[in-house]
């Protein structure tokens, strides 16, 4: 990017005007593949057409005074301004229209860029320039990271392990040995109201639970998650009872192998997010029921944690906790209330599935040395896994690369307190399990692609990373002299050391709601003072099936739109995180990219409003109604939460993201010191301290469920 003095203001706007001009085009198809001009027909009222209008009026008024239909876009967003129905989509897109300019001046007024802003308007200008080039330098401003790619796959797969690899100076002396005794398993029960249209009568559940679902589905929708089970979903697509039937199926064949003792049992613990509010009272009934009269589960211990459960753990353990050991602290209640909890967007449970293995060492079992969490949608092929990599799934996870010590490719130590494994999808595991979940999408790009195609990095990352197997002649990497680490990781399929854990004390945000299993490292990324960084071990073979799209079908394109607003506002969350961040943009982006530092943006206003309003575009311009409705809904959906978002990273609220940042980091920090305090007073035999592990392990005997 070039400085300031180089760059004026005034000419950063008209390239911005230019390059935003030539995706959308003048009277025909733009380089977005979308002839946006054509969507725009002011003369058609249904609401389906004033939304429509209202998001190519504004791509319209992004291209400036040039595009020739400017003064009509303008002028029609100002009028849908005064209309109640539409004010607040209006409002958002003409609110956009300074914000992204003012961003885009913002970024060319540094020097530290690497983007030539008048190379892209050069290159959008020559008409002699292939398409690729095009493309690829519309990217270079908004998506760096996919830059490159397409055409050099191998080379980038090749160099992205070489910058992942750690040389090993120590592997773990003492590996987990006993899965069962020294790993507890969690995962996270998502649960919302039935869908539209839904009646009672078809629900398999209690009068008492209908009368409340009633009351929950007045209210209206707190949070979004990718696929939440419904309340009265059938057995068979109930990704809970799915995933822990699996997870007792996956346990039974360890028995039968010999590699588990008979009368071993598997502790897991879920955590039960809601939707709505008012499914808080019948969560525990509503699951444990389904677990009852649908399948017996043998081996498993089960604890389910609701957001009540979680308080009561803070105002009778660790309150008093705070009070005895560490008397200076102010409000307890209300720091740990911020961040030990189940409801809220992902971060928030995400970060209480981690911690809660360290408060399980401390009060209940000391023999638990680990936590390793699943998505209740995946599961162990066992068969599979013994047949293609001569080891089952707890076999892999007895790893001495879980708990190596080792130096990066510059020399920084580098403790591998984490472990991550990879997905095969079911429809692909019959070619192999090392087969990719994330497949290199291929040209011609349109829509939002054309701005930031997530789907890019992420295909080079799952190659790379995740089907890295060990030795790798071609790199040099061994699995025992060497291995590599990892960024890029999955919601399940990851474990931490309790160790580890209590040690760096990594978390999600509680602001985070997307991709907070990336955002897990960030808090941790590089070490402080002389102590080691943590990171993720990479075990080839540790793998597991991802089987959504066999039964959870129906949940899953119910939430699709959720989801896809959820990823634009993962690019605005990542990027303001990194800034509080001690270590600099850069070098996150650096060492993160080049799938999880993407999201890590200059421009992420520009980026996310683009990426909606093309998306959006895409879907009116398939011609069908059912895309129209689709294209409405993101609309409606995605101004809501992104306007909410916006206003979150303003401050507005009282506080910055720095300042939450910093709350949230002093709260864990008073969770663990809390731990090592008690911990300390149980070896001590202090009577306070025995009492309250007393008192814990009543309340966590108070949230085992029946699963038989």
């Amino acid at each position: 990017m070039k400085p300031a003095k180089d760059f004026p203001a005034s000419e950063s706007v008209n390239a911005f005007r230019e390059i935003i001009g030539f995706l959308v085009g003048d009277g025909r198809e733009g380089a977005c593949g979308i002839d946006i001009s054509k969507q725009f027909r002011p003369e058609l009222e249904a609401d389906l057409h004033v939304h429509q209008n209202i998001n190519a009026a504004f791509l319209i008024a992004l291209c400036g005074k040039n595009h020739s239909g400017y003064e009509t876009a303008t002028e029609y967003l100002k009028e849908m301004e005064e209309n109640p129905l539409c004010s607040h989509m209006a409002a958002f897109y003409r609110e956009g229209l300074s914000l992204l300019t003012d961003e885009f001046k913002d970024l060319c007024s540094t020097s530290g860029g690497s983007v030539d802003v008048a190379d892209i308007t050069r290159i959008i200008k020559n008409s002699s320039v292939s398409s690729s080039e095009l493309r690829e330098g519309i990217w270079g401003l908004f998506h760096p990271e996919a830059v490159g790619i397409l055409e050099n796959k191998e080379a980038y797969t090749k160099s992205l392990r070489e910058r992942r690899k750690i040389h090993i100076r120590q592997l773990n002396p003492t590996p987990i040995q006993d899965v069962p005794g020294e790993v507890l398993f969690t995962a996270n029960a998502l649960l919302t109201v039935p869908p539209p249209g839904k009646g009672f009568e078809d629900l398999d559940i209690g009068p008492d639970l209908i009368s409340t679902l009633k009351e929950a589905m007045v209210e209206g929708q707190h949070f979004w998650y990718d696929h939440p089970v419904s309340i009265g979903t059938r057995p068979e697509n109930n990704e809970i009872l799915y995933g822990l039937r699996n997870l007792s199926d996956s346990l039974l064949y360890e028995k039968k192998l010999g590699n588990v003792e008979r009368d071993k049992e598997l502790t897991c613990v879920l955590s039960a997010s809601v939707t709505h509010e008012g499914l808080h009272p019948i969560v525990k009934e509503y699951i444990e029921g389904e677990l009852q009269k649908s399948h017996n589960l043998p081996g498993l211990k089960v604890y389910l944690f609701t957001e009540a459960d979680t308080g009561k753990l803070i105002h009778q353990v660790l309150v008093p906790a705070a009070g005895k050991y560490l008397p200076g602290t102010k409000d307890p209640a209300v720091l740990l209330r911020e961040v030990v909890g189940v409801d809220g967007r992902y971060g928030r449970h995400y970060s209480f599935l981690k911690a809660v293995a360290a408060f399980w060492q401390v009060f209940i079992d000391h023999g638990f040395r680990a936590t390793f969490k699943i998505d209740l949608d995946q599961v162990f092929p066992q068969e599979n896994l013994l047949k293609e990599t001569g080891k089952t799934a707890f076999q892999h996870l007895m790893t001495p690369l879980w708990g190596a010590e080792g130096t990066d490719t510059e020399d920084n130590p580098v403790y591998l307190g984490m472990i991550a494994g990879a997905l095969v999808n079911d429809r692909d595991i019959h070619n192999s399990v090392f087969t990719p979940d994330v497949e290199y999408p291929s040209p011609p790009f349109k829509g939002e692609d054309t701005v930031f195609c997530s789907k890019l990095p992420q295909a080079l990352s799952t190659a790379a990373e995740m089907m890295t197997r060990y030795p790798d002649g071609d790199a040099g990497i061994d699995g025992t002299s060497s291995c590599i680490h990892r960024i890029h990781v999955t919601g399940g399929t990851n474990g931490i050391l309790i160790d580890a854990l209590r040690k760096y004390r990594p978390f999600t945000p509680v602001f985070v709601g997307r991709a907070e299993d990336q955002a897990y490292l960030l808090s941790v990324l590089f070490s402080r003072g002389q102590e080691p960084a943590l990171r993720y071990a990479h075990k080839d073979g540790l793998i597991m099936r991802h089987d959504k799209e066999s039964f959870a079908g129906d949940a899953i394109r119910a939430a699709a739109t959720g989801k896809l607003v959820g990823d634009y506002q993962r690019l605005l969350l990542f990027s303001h995180y990194a800034r509080p961040l001690p270590w600099g943009m850069n070098r996150i982006k650096e060492v993160t990219g080049p799938f999880t530092g993407s999201f890590v943006s200059r421009l992420p206003l520009t980026i996310v409003y683009l990426r909606l309003a093309l998306k959006a575009a895409a879907f009116f311009a398939s011609g069908s109604e059912e895309d129209a409705h689709r294209g409405s809904e993101i609309m409606e959906l995605g101004v809501r939460r992104l306007s909410a978002t916006i206003h979150d990273l303003s401050g507005k609220d009282g506080r910055t993201l720095d300042e939450k940042y910093g709350s949230e980091k002093a709260a864990w920090d008073l969770y663990y010191d809390i731990l090592d305090h008690v911990e300390a007073g149980i070896k001590s035999n202090d009577p306070f301290a025995l009492d309250l592990k007393e008192k814990a392990k009543r309340l966590i005997e108070d949230t085992r469920i029946a699963t038989c």
